[in-house]
């Protein structure tokens, strides 16, 4: 069964778990830089998927611009 992906609002939650456990300093040394590298891999995936969503905004907004013939800018 293929795993289901987390959407951008769910991985930031979770990013802020770890964020708020990692602030808490209750945590021991070892499971803290475990803490600490699942966070910087979420972060990229973070990333991957805002860039992603981003390229298909402007894909978006171009289809709308030549749509319009370019009256999209006036705006």
């Amino acid at each position: 069964m293929a795993k289901r992906e987390n959407n951008y609002e769910e991985m930031l939650k979770e990013l802020q778990f770890i964020v708020d456990d990692l602030d808490s300093g209750e945590m021991p040394l070892e499971e803290s830089i475990k803490k600490y590298e699942q966070g910087v891999k979420l972060l990229n995936k973070l990333y991957k998927k805002l860039n992603a969503l981003e390229g298909k905004i402007k894909i978006v907004n171009n289809d709308v611009e030549k749509d319009l013939g370019g009256e999209i800018n006036e705006f």
